[in-house]
């Protein structure tokens, strides 16, 4: 879970009821802080407004709020705004492909994101999904890097070129894009599948793991297959961005023409 440490790079909003009108506009909130000096019938309408809105609440201290929002009256509420806007998971997969025959024949790219925490990550990921032509990005609703300025500024400003949504499962949305004919690679370092032998001539939907554990396991057994990059250095790894640079271009390459 995200701490609550001021961030620069976010938003925030106080007060009881601008965060319930932002979150029934279904804005940009990342997450709601809630102190853990509100109790009873305000902290339960809290919850249940964040429950409806699928926002991840926080329980936080006091001082943790007066530290974000100082010499502001919060009553003990702070929502925290990303800098652009999350893209609905069905609507995005509808506007890539509305139908079974679509995927087939437009062979997309959509990234799904297993636990990237790191901002610069998440930015550098999103800049290479652009350049290789992915059509959409999706990634949990919890433990996952905000779309905030720093991630942005590593995007180099193509983040706000592809719709990036979060779900609230991501096994679930794997199994989604296996109904609509997407094929599932994930990409693991002792994967059974070396990325020059993989037929990415296919609609694709492409899993980057977590910068130290990679793959959750119930992630990774939805996979119709795990991806290793062969490294012929003595290095144990590569960065999550650097590799799913490689395996974007990799399933770019046959997507397009000329040399």
């Amino acid at each position: 879970m995200p701490n609550a440490e001021p961030d620069p790079d976010l938003r925030h909003l106080a007060g009881r009821n601008p965060v319930r009108e932002a979150l029934e506009r279904s804005e940009r909130i990342e997450r709601v802080l809630l102190s853990t000096g509100v109790t009873g019938r305000a902290a339960a309408e809290v919850r249940a407004q964040c429950r409806a809105a699928g926002v991840p609440l926080q329980t936080v201290p006091p001082a943790k709020l007066e530290k974000l929002v100082p010499g502001v009256n919060h009553q003990g509420v702070v929502a925290v705004v990303s800098a652009v806007a999350y893209a609905d998971f069905d609507d995005m997969l509808r506007e890539i492909a509305p139908d079974h025959e679509t995927v087939a024949r437009t062979k997309p790219i959509v990234v799904l994101l297993d636990g990237i925490q790191d901002p610069h990550n998440l930015g550098a990921i999103l800049r290479s999904a652009v350049a290789a032509g992915a059509r959409g990005v999706a990634m949990p609703e919890r433990g996952a890097a905000p779309l905030n300025a720093a991630a942005l500024k590593t995007s180099a400003g193509t983040a706000q070129r592809i719709p990036v949504a979060r779900v609230g499962n991501l096994r679930e949305a794997i199994l989604q894009l296996k109904e609509r004919g997407y094929w599932v690679a994930g990409a693991d370092g002792t994967g059974e599948t070396s990325v020059w032998d993989m037929d990415w001539d296919r609609p694709l939907a492409l899993v980057i793991g977590s910068e130290d554990r990679g793959m959750r396991r119930g992630v990774a057994d939805e996979c119709d297959y795990r991806v290793r990059i062969p490294m012929a250095g003595p290095a144990e790894s590569l960065n999550a961005s650097v590799a799913a640079g490689i395996l974007l271009f990799a399933a770019a390459r046959v997507r397009t023409s000329g040399p």
